[in-house]
């Protein structure tokens, strides 16, 4: 799904600002059909934002159920003719949109766009009234997954089985943008690189018309290669390569053919990866990765994008030495990728997949199944493998993203597993097989686990000296390395200590290093990197997590989780200076 631009042919409005919102905790909108009109009780809402926290009370922050978002938009008198389309970049988890009085779209998932054609509904020059109901329940059939009690008093409470706090609403922005009539649909790219030369095979599809031309060329505006076909491979002599650290990109120009040319501008990557026994390759040279799993987390807005945040998060990355992060654990902004296209930060991209695992939830559906697999069934594989082509549809022209994680955490030693995970391995390889998938696996030896070979890299979250022999850093040390070098012996292949860390509370200080402490935050990662840096199949460490972020309630939790190695408003802890020693070599604060 290509992005909206502003190009020769197209043009495209920000619906950010303040939309009328209403709760709804007796569902009775839908029946009472609110998008006819205003919306009852309406107050103010930004967008992007989560609702959660605005309103500052305890029935936001807990509200389970539909929301509703309405505002009125002009649609302008130039655009008649045109094609016009409403999107929406996430709606968190499920909507229902209406342009006036008519259903023009629904969407299943939080995290990726969708979009809603209204040409046929638009006056141009004349307002329309445009009505969101946003659902956050989830549900065993979700992505991620969930259950909702009904409690004796008619409230309603969500049980979800992931460690981050279930944020709702219209995170992203929403848009509304036109094109012509015939216009690009989409654009597929994969590149190559070859010695000095790249190779950048290319696929577009129009809707109802046909390419004149394909243009690429490089940041200056010097013309590479060119074609006339929707199908091809542009060679590129002495490439300037897009690499880590350095986000060089082309950008290539698609123009269709007939009295009303649609053109569209594709910034590229000219990269390529692989995986090479146990050595992870961008370019053919070998990568590691340093970093970390983060969260679209902040104060107030939650969930929803912040360009301020974003810039300021990629600075504090940089200063602390990291060249890359995963999307844990949801697909992130496309903000967020096209930064790190242009500044050579390395992502792996991560589905919602996350929950899928009982066990680490500690806690059971009504009825007790032993296991998630007992609970779900083939219609959350559908939702599973839904978000697998989604995110990959999005993301699949992205230089920055190296590899496809299509699930964090599940049980993955139930032999149920197996057959679950199969197909969806085989769909991710079908959609994108120019780029390694993995899955991030939580605490399970190399003997118990039923499904890693089916993966291109061993992604590892091991929380030794923390959940698992709390406060003893000598065991968790020796029980990590013999663990670690037995996923060598039987796979063979590169291993990213995807999650390693332990909960900080900022100025909490100890000469014995106590758990909690900085001071021991910092001891567990530097045993931790002992570790690494004696065994060769290690390519990657991202410490969980780079800030501090909120969750849902629970008495291991204190106003969330900690294991941040800065804190929520972005004050670095002890650790962060840890890391940057490591990763930049300096102690030097600036």
């Amino acid at each position: 799904m290509l992005r909206p631009q502003d190009t020769s042919s197209r043009e495209r409005v920000r619906l950010d600002g303040l939309w009328a919102f209403a709760f709804d905790p007796a569902d009775r909108g839908r029946a009472e059909e609110w998008w006819r009109g205003d919306l009852p009780g309406a107050v103010e809402m930004p967008v992007p934002a989560s609702y959660n926290d605005v309103p500052a009370t305890r029935e936001a922050h807990d509200h389970v159920g539909d929301v509703w978002y309405q505002r009125h938009v002009r649609v302008p008198a130039r655009w008649d003719g045109r094609r016009v389309v409403l999107r929406f970049d996430a709606a968190a988890h499920r909507a229902v949109v209406w342009w006036n009085d008519v259903e023009v779209g629904r969407h299943e998932g939080g995290y990726t766009p969708f979009e809603c054609d209204v040409t046929a509904h638009v006056r141009s020059g004349e307002t329309a009234r445009v009505t969101v109901v946003v659902d956050n329940r989830l549900h065993l059939t979700s992505i991620p997954p969930g259950i909702v009690d009904v409690l004796p008093d008619g409230r309603r409470r969500q049980r979800y089985f992931h460690d981050f706090f279930n944020y709702a609403g219209l995170h992203r922005t929403v848009w509304l943008y036109t094109t012509p009539p015939e216009y690009v649909e989409d654009i597929t790219v994969t590149t190559e690189v070859t010695g000095a030369d790249a190779q950048v095979r290319y696929r577009v599809d129009v809707a109802g018309g046909r390419v004149a031309e394909v243009v690429l060329r490089d940041a200056d505006g010097t013309e590479r290669a060119r074609a006339a076909a929707a199908e091809g491979t542009l060679e590129v002599a002495d490439a300037k390569l897009w690499r880590p650290g350095h986000g060089h990109l082309h950008h290539l120009e698609v123009r269709t053919a007939g009295a009303d040319p649609d053109e569209y501008v594709l910034p590229v990557g000219l990269r390529d990866v692989r995986v090479d026994g146990d050595r992870f390759l961008i370019n053919g040279e070998p990568f590691r990765f340093r970093g970390f799993g983060k969260h679209e987390d902040g104060a107030v807005r939650g969930k929803g994008h912040d360009d301020v945040l974003m810039v300021h998060d990629f600075a504090l990355l940089r200063w602390i030495g990291a060249n890359s992060f995963r999307t844990s654990h949801y697909p992130y902004a496309e903000e967020v990728l096209e930064y790190a296209d242009r500044h050579g930060v390395v992502i792996i991209d991560e589905t919602p997949a996350v929950g899928l695992n009982f066990e680490i939830a500690h806690t059971l559906v009504p009825g007790d199944p032993e296991h998630i697999f007992a609970a779900v069934d083939d219609t959350t594989r559908a939702a599973h493998l839904h978000a697998i082509r989604e995110l990959v549809a999005r993301d699949k022209n992205h230089p920055s993203v190296v590899m496809w994680s299509i699930a964090n955490e599940p049980d993955s030693a139930r032999p149920e597993a197996r057959p679950y995970f199969e197909p969806l391995v085989a769909a991710a390889r079908a959609a994108d097989p120019s780029r390694p998938v993995c899955f991030a696996q939580v605490q399970l030896p190399p003997d118990r686990d039923v499904i890693s070979d089916l993966f291109d890299v061993i992604c590892l979250n091991r929380y030794n000296g923390w959940y698992v022999d709390t406060g003893d850093l000598a065991t968790a040390e020796r029980e990590l390395e013999a663990e670690l070098r037995e996923w060598v012996r039987r796979h063979g292949k590169p291993i990213i200590v995807t999650e390693y860390g332990a909960d900080a509370v900022a100025g909490v200080r100890s000469v014995t290093a106590g758990t909690w402490t900085e001071d021991y935050q910092v001891e567990l990662l530097e045993t931790f990197h002992r570790v690494f840096d004696r065994i060769d199949s290690v390519v990657g460490e991202h410490v969980w997590n780079f800030a501090d972020f909120a969750t849902g309630y629970g008495v291991n939790r204190v106003d969330g989780n900690k294991k941040g190695v800065f804190t929520r408003d972005r004050r670095p802890k002890s650790a962060a200076f840890a890391l940057r020693r490591r990763w930049r070599g300096t102690d030097s604060p600036q």
